[in-house]
């Protein structure tokens, strides 16, 4: 087929390769624009627009597509159908009604649960115990479109970053199926029971000790590898990457022993942090000749 591809994070990148592996004539990759990041501002692509680069794939990046003259030139393609995954900008209807087969999407969850900006996340955050990705038919509503394949994923303790990976590879071999024979899967209409996963908010990120610790735990996982939960120790942020429940009884913020910390019920054993402008590293590293305090709030 001839394929617009639109992506622009790294979760993308599995279906664009996939994609092009599979012969088709990829005619353009559209990604979000270069932004500002890090210390230096410096202005940085998306994983999508470097890989599409590295693979010899013409690619556009503009700031909207609501304006006459973007979705003029988006619908000049004559692309048979527009693949979509983690694009991050709103497609209006003109862009969804160019292409032929209209534009299909890569979601990574199993749709009707957890629509929206923040799938992975929430679904580990809600202790579901499977989540998957769902190739769908976009339309104007925020991911209410029909389904056309779905593909479960046991969720274990994986955080979001190794979930993600996962979701990722299962979706780009599933788009590829898709592609494959498009008359196989015909659109099933999402049930009732749709859940929403709101956007990750800054002010969530800290860890509230005064909740039971298989909450806990779960946020932990849902926040890593970024933006990662964390906690405040000697006025400085340690993220907290990976931890295990363990019994406690004491008041919630206390260190019971050197890496151990009380919660609402429960006790979390820290694993795995990360001080700011380091690595990840495991808590022995960290209490090497830094002192956790008897109390974090």
């Amino acid at each position: 087929m001839r394929i617009i591809f639109m992506g622009s994070p790294a979760f993308a990148v599995p279906t664009l390769d996939a994609v092009v592996a599979a012969g088709h004539d990829v005619a353009c990759v559209y990604t979000q624009p270069p932004r500002a990041a890090g210390r230096g501002k410096a202005e940085r692509r998306t994983a999508v627009h470097d890989r599409a680069e590295a693979l010899g794939l013409a690619v556009r990046h503009p700031v909207s597509l609501r304006d006459v003259a973007a979705q003029a030139d988006f619908a000049a393609i004559g692309a048979d159908v527009a693949v979509v995954a983690a694009y991050g900008l709103i497609l209006p209807q003109p862009i969804l009604d160019a292409p032929r087969l209209g534009c299909i999407n890569v979601h990574g969850s199993l749709l009707p649960r957890w629509r929206g900006a923040a799938p992975v996340q929430r679904a580990i955050e809600a202790g579901d115990a499977v989540t998957g990705v769902t190739i769908m038919a976009m339309e104007k509503g925020l991911d209410t479109g029909p389904m056309l394949i779905r593909r479960e994923i046991a969720i274990d303790r994986k955080d979001a970053g190794q979930l993600a990976e996962e979701i990722a590879k299962v979706g780009a071999a599933a788009m590829v199926e898709w592609l494959a024979d498009p008359a196989r899967y015909p659109p099933v209409v999402q049930p009732e029971g749709a859940t929403y996963a709101a956007k990750i908010d800054k002010a969530e990120t800290r860890i509230d000790w005064s909740l039971d610790v298989a909450t806990i735990e779960r946020k932990l996982r849902a926040l890593a590898p970024a933006p990662g939960a964390w906690f405040e120790a000697h006025g400085e942020r340690i993220k907290l990457l990976f931890a295990d429940a363990v019994a406690g009884d004491a008041s919630p913020g206390t260190v019971i022993d050197a890496a151990t910390i009380a919660c609402g019920s429960g006790a979390l054993r820290l694993v795995t942090v990360q001080r700011a402008g380091r690595g990840a590293m495991t808590s022995a590293e960290l209490l090497r000749g830094f002192a956790l305090p008897s109390l974090l709030i």
